[in-house]
C-alpha cells in the first residue's frame, strides 16, 4: 500500500512539474526582451524614457519627484564645466578673444565667487544620488543602478526601514538646500550663461558641455522656482550615467493579448560591457544606438579612440556575436540634431575622420557617410544575414521618436508573435 501511495505521489509531482513547465513556456511566449546597446552617452537611457512615456506614462508621473535632484545636478555640473573651460581659454592667452580682456576676466571671476556655494554642493549631491557608489579611476559624477528612483523618491516614513528613511532624509535635505541656493543664484547663473564672452566660446564650440546643458541653462528661471517639478522635457534632457543593467517592464497589447515588454538599459562604458553578456542568450531584439554627432569626440576611458570608431567596433561585436544571432536588429543613428548644430557651426568632419576626405561638409553627405559605414559592418559581419532596420534619430524630438518607437515596436512584436507560434 505504501509503495502504491509513493508511486501515486511521484506521478502527481511529475504531472505538476509538466504543467508548470508548460505554463512557463507559454509565459515566455508573451515576454519580449529588448536590449538597448551602445557606448556611454549614446542616448540609451533617453530612449528608455521615451518608451516609458509612450507605453507607461503614468509610471513616469509617479517618479517625477525623483528627477528633481538630477536636474539640479545637471545644472551645477554645467556651471562648473563652463568655469573650467573658461580657465583653459585664459591660459591660452589668445589675443582678440574675450578672455584676453582683464575686464571680462574680472566679470567672470565675480560671478564665480557668487556661485561658489552652489558649486560646492556638487560632490555631496552626486554622492547621495549615487548611493555612495564610487568609480575606479577617481572619476566623479552621478551614477545610478536599477531601482534608484525608489531610493530617492519622496516617500519618507511610508513603509520604509530606518536606513532607507535616513537616506531619503539626506536626499530631501540636500535637494531643499540646493533649491534655496538656486533661488538666490538664479540671476548669476543667467548672467554667466548669457555673458557675451561665454556665448562667443559656445558658438565656436570652445566651451564643450553635455548635449542637454543648454536646455537647463536656458530654462534656469523656471527651474529655480520654489515649487519646481520636472516636466517630461526636463526628464528627457537629463544626463545620468547608468551602472550595470537596468530592467524596465511595459505591458503592450497586440492581437488581443497582453505582452510583457522587458527593456534593458545598460551601462555603455568599456569597463561595463562585460555585464551585457548574461542577457544576450534569449534576447528578442537589439536596439543599437550610435551617436553620429560624436565624430569630434573621444572616449573618456581612452582619449585616443574616436567615438565613431568605437561605435563601429562595438556594432561589429554585436553583429558577429553568436548568442545574438536570432535577435532582431535595429540601428538608431542618433543625435542628428547635435550633428546639424556642429556642421552649421563649421566643425569640419575631415579634421577628425581623415577618411571622410574632400566630401561636402553638410548634413546629408555626412549622415549618409556614417550610415554607409554601419551598413557595411552589418553586411560583412552579421553572422545570420538578418534584416537591419535603420533610423536617423534625435531622442529629444518626442514626436519623431515616438513615431519610430511605434514603428519599431510593431515590427519586433509581429516577428515575435509569428516566431513564437502565437499568430
Amino acid at each position: 500500500m505504501g509503495q502504491i501511495n509513493a508511486e501515486k505521489i511521484s506521478s502527481q509531482i511529475d504531472e505538476e512539474l509538466k504543467k508548470e513547465s508548460a505554463r512557463q513556456k507559454e509565459a515566455r511566449k508573451l515576454e519580449v526582451k529588448v536590449m538597448l546597446l551602445g557606448q556611454a552617452e549614446s542616448g540609451k537611457s533617453t530612449l528608455q524614457k521615451q518608451f516609458q512615456l509612450f507605453y507607461a506614462s503614468k509610471s513616469l508621473d509617479l517618479e517625477r519627484h525623483s528627477w528633481t535632484p538630477i536636474v539640479y545636478f545637471n545644472i551645477i555640473k554645467a556651471v562648473r564645466m563652463i568655469f573650467a573651460e573658461v580657465d583653459h581659454e585664459v591660459s591660452l592667452r589668445i589675443k582678440e578673444e574675450p578672455m584676453s580682456s582683464p575686464d571680462v576676466q574680472h566679470e567672470i571671476a565675480a560671478l564665480r565667487i557668487k556661485l561658489l556655494p552652489l558649486l560646492a554642493s556638487e560632490n555631496t549631491l552626486a554622492s547621495e544620488i549615487s548611493g555612495g557608489i564610487s568609480i575606479s579611476g577617481g572619476r566623479t559624477g552621478a551614477y545610478v543602478r536599477s531601482g534608484w528612483q525608489s531610493l530617492i523618491a519622496p516617500t519618507w516614513g511610508i513603509g520604509s526601514d530606518s536606513k532607507k528613511r535616513e537616506v531619503e532624509s539626506r536626499i530631501r535635505d540636500i535637494t531643499t538646500l540646493i533649491a534655496r541656493t538656486l533661488t538666490v543664484a538664479v540671476d548669476d547663473i543667467d548672467a554667466l550663461w548669457t555673458h557675451e564672452a561665454i556665448r562667443f566660446y559656445v558658438r565656436l564650440r570652445k566651451i564643450r558641455l553635455d548635449d542637454s546643458a543648454s536646455h537647463f541653462l536656458d530654462n534656469i528661471q523656471r527651474i529655480a522656482e520654489p515649487e519646481f517639478l520636472p516636466s517630461n522635457d526636463d526628464i528627457l534632457h537629463v544626463r545620468l550615467q547608468t551602472l550595470g543593467v537596468m530592467e524596465h517592464s511595459f505591458p503592450i497589447g497586440m492581437a488581443g493579448r497582453s505582452y510583457n515588454w522587458k527593456l534593458y538599459d545598460v551601462g555603455g562604458a568599456r569597463g561595463q560591457r562585460h555585464a551585457w553578456v548574461p542577457y544576450f542568450d534569449d534576447a528578442t531584439a537589439i536596439i543599437f544606438l550610435a551617436p553620429i554627432s560624436a565624430f569630434d569626440q573621444y572616449l573618456e576611458e581612452d582619449p585616443k579612440t574616436n567615438r565613431i570608431d568605437d561605435s563601429l567596433q562595438l556594432f561589429t561585436t554585436i553583429c558577429s556575436n553568436k548568442l545574438l544571432k536570432d535577435a532582431h536588429l535595429v540601428l538608431l543613428l542618433n543625435k542628428i540634431d547635435v550633428l546639424r548644430e556642429k556642421l552649421d557651426a563649421g566643425t569640419n568632419v575631415r579634421k577628425y575622420i581623415t577618411s571622410f576626405g574632400d566630401r561636402a561638409n553638410n548634413f546629408e553627405t555626412v549622415s549618409d557617410y556614417f550610415r554607409s559605414h554601419f551598413l557595411q559592418v552589418h553586411r560583412r559581419k552579421d553572422i545570420s544575414n538578418r534584416a537591419l532596420y535603420v533610423h536617423f534619430t534625435s531622442m529629444l524630438d518626442v514626436k519623431a521618436t515616438q513615431s519610430i518607437i511605434a514603428n519599431v515596436g510593431e515590427v519586433i512584436m509581429r516577428k515575435h508573435i509569428t516566431e513564437s507560434g502565437l499568430a
